[in-house]
């Protein structure tokens, strides 16, 4: 037996002494508990001396929880007339529950988390229950200060774990009093301008709780994080709260109010005031200056560490709680304005949602949280101690061995060696967090060195070309110490403020290094092209921080700038993409089937505009712009990786064109619907709506940057009208319907258009309705087309729109293309049109070649296919089936129409010259150089086309 056990056997001992006469019968079980709680804590022993009658009660607790705390202390307060009742109802209520609360923790008959929970819990019903009573009591004396809702509360803001939920055994409470409005009190004698009234009522809630009575207090109160702390009134009026956090809220109060948690109940007064608060606390762009910030606490802290000698406290040291609650905080504040699963109070609810975001790994989450837990557990008993603030482990043997049983480790030494365990592997994680990227680089790295050298003290080219003469050949620096030397300048010509000059002093040295390392063909140009990049984000300190701040972001950066001139411009154009490097994706393989596709992109664009009002117009145009801009850089990131195979690049892009499109079409229809009600034909869900893709989003086979040949048709039956109050024909109803959605998808915003459109291929082009009736448009192609208009036919589909209308459509689209037309009229028409096509769209070019509309180019087969189609689907109706020139040619091979020698060979041509098209497209160019494979492939385009389209006599 341990002394240590002895001398707790003695201190209990002591305590039965000490209460003879006045202890109840107790069980055995009971007894042996009574002994290990007044053992261990003096908390337990002091206020069970002074009030035994609770000892029964508290030992029933161990087994029976009582959590329903509002309504327990609401039936002892309504009989209390005076503040002195209220102060000694309150602090008796305090000790007993947290009495209970201590003898379930020091047992260990309920977990860590239940044990927060019930901490804060108390804390709300003392906090509120003193509130509801004081408030009365004030109105009744001074009147009653009314507002726009009514009548108006002091807003009473828990800060810090109290407003997490997770408060210590053992704190201070930090609150926050705000008030609606000003005015003056109605209803009595003496009215108080509504400043004074909730002045007086905060000073008098405060004594309630802090004020020390014969039975102690019941909570330390602190105000200090009150807008300008100790020199700021003690409640202030919404209107000067905002302008506060807006001209003056700092980054630790960014930190501070995540955990602020309104304790009122949900009123019109408390929305406002959350509505005041977001935007401050969360930015709506990924927020990388919040690492700064912290860093700057840490230094803080580790100062103050050093200087109060704090190296067992295990919530202030290295590892200890305020790291992992760092770490969880950081991240809510980087991604927190685009993620709402992370605007949480709950440090638990905020580390897994960064895993089910994909943020932070899962095993990385959970050994964090276990190892939170078991601090919060180690600081829980450490205060149970004796009701003492303390985070310190004791000086007395007797009580390192408490926390030791308390914390079921076998002894003192090996509980310190567990702590020291948990504590070095929180650290490690939290020091990875806010490492600076220069920290990352060895002493000897002395690449680094040299860039940072050449970045902060300019040099001449000579010089330039000596110290990186291991690395860069003489042109290569010729060319880099131009491109740094023009930046230079014109930095020098940029406000760009002090925070964005060290920020920048820092990255331009990672920039360079990360060049140097991957070191592309053509250095200057791939460097020119980043720092375009960067120059576009100069003013937005927030993107220079994410580069910075994450490596791997700027090697992907540079990489992709280095393979894509295209990419590099749609960064530059939209710097948010930058925020796609932060996981890509596209370096993973690529689901390449089309429903698995369109299913995926649907999925990721409703959860997307999940986080926006879909009233606000504005942001829902933004918001899916944003997805297809992030999308279409996946895809294109994805080719020029190669997880994503050449064949699959159109299929994605359309796919993505296509659930655009019908996100943009419901959008339309809830608006006009809403205005005019619904056409009075349809029945159910119809909508009586289709939209036709033609070209290459008919075909399958967009690129990028590509715009979108639509029609629209509709069914309405002639003079039919809406149903809604403000009646209009159907006709016109979807015209407008028609209207809005062009709207939606045309408009230039911040960030541009949707997508560029081309209506000229409805019936009678510009000239006819933007919406046609399916039957017009069955007659127009049966009668009034041309033949370039059934050329464009074939490649021609449904992307949205319901069955009936759906399969009306290709009826007549089948029909039309079945229809039998005499073959050399036909083949002259085709020729005709090619070569009016090539006159006027081919860029000529002496050294360049146009791959679309040259000779034995893109367009050529295409035409090709065309022609077929056209003139063999009145015999072969399935060569109508398909939209895309890959499964046309299959079914013209397999009907026969043309040896399947020829139709493989054009197949093969054919995608790749679209894989070169493509290419050409990424890396910023419109023209190929010609090449011995390009040639020959188009000699052999050529000759089929002479042979197929030369006319026979």
């Amino acid at each position: 037996m341990s002394e240590h056990y002895k001398f707790i056997q003695a201190r209990s001992e002591h305590f039965f002494g000490e209460i003879e006469g006045r202890l109840a019968d107790l069980s055995k079980a009971e007894r042996d508990k009574l002994t290990t709680l007044v053992g261990y804590s003096d908390f337990v022993s002091r206020h069970l001396a002074r009030h035994p009658e609770w000892i029964k009660e508290v030992l029933s607790a161990t087994i029976h929880i009582k959590e329903n705390y509002a309504e327990l202390l609401n039936e002892q307060l309504a009989e209390v007339n005076t503040t002195e009742q209220l102060y000694q109802q309150l602090r008796t209520f305090r000790h007993l529950h947290m009495l209970c609360i201590c003898a379930r923790d020091l047992l260990n008959t309920q977990d860590i988390e239940h044990s927060l929970q019930q901490v804060s819990c108390l804390a709300d019903a003392l906090i509120l229950g003193a509130y509801n009573w004081l408030y009365r009591y004030f109105c009744e004396k001074h009147g009653t200060p009314e507002g726009e809702h009514g009548p108006q509360p002091l807003i009473i803001h828990a800060m810090g774990k109290l407003g997490g939920k997770e408060l210590n055994f053992s704190s201070d409470i930090d609150l926050i009093f705000t008030f609606p409005a000003k005015g003056t009190t109605q209803g009595a004698k003496k009215t108080l301008e509504h400043q004074q009234f909730f002045i007086r009522l905060a000073q008098q809630l405060i004594a309630a709780l802090n004020k020390i009575t014969d039975e102690g207090q019941v909570f330390r109160v602190d105000m200090r994080l009150r807008p300008f702390g100790d020199s700021g009134p003690l409640a202030m009026h919404f209107a000067a709260f905002e302008d506060y956090y807006q001209d003056q809220g700092r980054h630790w109060e960014r930190f501070a109010m995540l955990k602020a948690r309104i304790l009122n109940p949900p009123s019109p007064y408390t929305e406002q005031l959350e509505a005041i608060l977001k935007p401050f606390v969360f930015r709506r762009y990924l927020d990388f200056t919040t690492l700064d910030a912290l860093r700057d606490m840490k230094q803080l802290i580790a100062r103050e560490i050093r200087r109060r000698q704090l190296a067992d406290n295990i919530k202030l040291g290295a590892g200890g709680i305020r790291e992992v609650e760092f770490f969880a905080q950081s991240f809510q504040l980087i991604h927190g304005g685009r993620e709402p699963a992370l605007q949480c109070k709950s440090l638990k609810r905020a580390l897994f949602a960064l895993v089910d975001l994909d943020i932070v790994e899962e095993e990385v989450i959970e050994t964090l949280y276990t190892n939170y837990l078991w601090l919060r557990k180690t600081e829980h008993t450490l205060q149970q101690l004796d009701d003492q603030q303390t985070q310190t482990l004791p000086e007395k043997e007797w009580q390192r061995y408490v926390v030791s049983q308390v914390m079921q480790v076998e002894n003192i030494e090996a509980f310190e060696q567990v702590l020291a365990n948990v504590m070095a592997n929180v650290h490690s994680q939290f020091n990875e967090l806010v490492e600076e990227a220069h920290e990352s680089h060895s002493e000897d790295d002395s690449l680094f060195k040299k860039c940072r050298d050449c970045w902060r003290m300019p040099l001449e080219l000579h010089e330039f070309c000596e110290l990186f003469s291991d690395h860069l050949t003489q042109k290569e620096c010729q060319g880099i110490h131009q491109q740094l030397e023009e930046f230079s300048q014109q930095m020098r010509g940029f406000r760009l403020g002090q925070r964005g000059e060290d920020t920048l002093k820092k990255l331009m040295p990672e920039v360079l290094y990360v060049l140097i390392e991957q070191h592309p063909q053509r250095s200057d140009k791939v460097l020119s092209a980043v720092l375009q990049v960067v120059n576009a984000i100069l003013g937005r300190t927030t993107y220079l921080d994410l580069l910075l701040e994450n490596p791997d972001v700027l090697k992907q950066l540079v990489s992709l700038c280095s393979r894509s001139d295209w990419i590099a411009n749609q960064i530059k154009r939209f710097p948010l993409l930058l925020d796609e490097l932060l996981s890509p994706v596209y370096l993973q393989k690529q689901c390449v089937s089309l429903d698995d596709t369109r299913a995926e992109h649907a999925d990721e664009l409703r959860q997307h505009l999940l986080r926006i009002d879909p009233e606000d117009i504005e942001q829902w145009m933004e918001a899916i712009r944003q997805f297809k801009l992030c999308q279409q850089l996946r895809i294109a990131a994805s080719d020029i990786s190669g997880s994503l195979p050449i064949s699959n690049v159109s299929n994605k892009l359309t796919v993505l064109a296509e659930v655009s499109i019908s996100t943009v079409f419901q959008q339309a229809w809830r608006q006009i619907t809403a205005k005019y009600g619904k056409p009075e034909h349809l029945k159910d869900q119809e909508t009586g709506f289709a939209i036709i893709g033609y070209g290459k989003l008919g075909g399958y086979e967009l690129g990028y940057g590509s715009d979108l040949d639509l029609v629209f048709l509709h069914d309405a039956p002639q003079q039919t009208h809406t149903t809604g109050a403000k009646k209009i024909g159907t006709t016109q109803f979807y015209i407008k319907l028609a209207q809005r959605i062009m709207h939606y998808l045309t408009t230039s915003t911040l960030f541009g258009r949707l997508y560029e459109t081309d209506l000229r291929l409805r019936p009678s082009g510009d000239a006819g309705l933007m919406s046609c009736h399916i039957d017009g448009f069955a007659s127009y192609q049966q009668n009034d087309a041309w033949t370039w208009e059934h050329q464009a036919l074939v490649r021609a589909r449904v992307v949205w729109g319901g069955k009936m209308l759906s399969e009306r459509f290709n009826a007549v689209r089948q029909t039309t293309l079945e229809k039998r037309r005499p073959t050399e009229e036909l083949r002259m028409e085709v020729a005709q049109m090619r070569q009016k096509m090539r006159d006027h769209l081919l860029k000529k070019d002496a050294t360049q070649i146009d791959l679309k509309q040259c000779e034995g180019g893109i367009a050529d087969i295409e035409f090709l296919t065309q022609f077929w189609v056209l003139a063999h689907s009145c015999e072969f109706p399935k060569l109508a089936q398909y939209t895309d020139n890959l499964r046309i040619l299959d079914a013209i091979a397999k009907a026969e129409v043309v040896d399947k020698e020829i139709t493989n060979l054009l197949k093969s041509a054919y995608l790749a010259l679209r894989a070169e098209y493509h290419q050409l497209t990424l890396s910023g160019n419109k023209l190929a150089d010609d090449s011995d494979d390009l040639a020959a492939i188009r000699r052999k385009v050529s000759e089929i086309w002479s042979n197929v389209m030369q006319p026979t006599t």
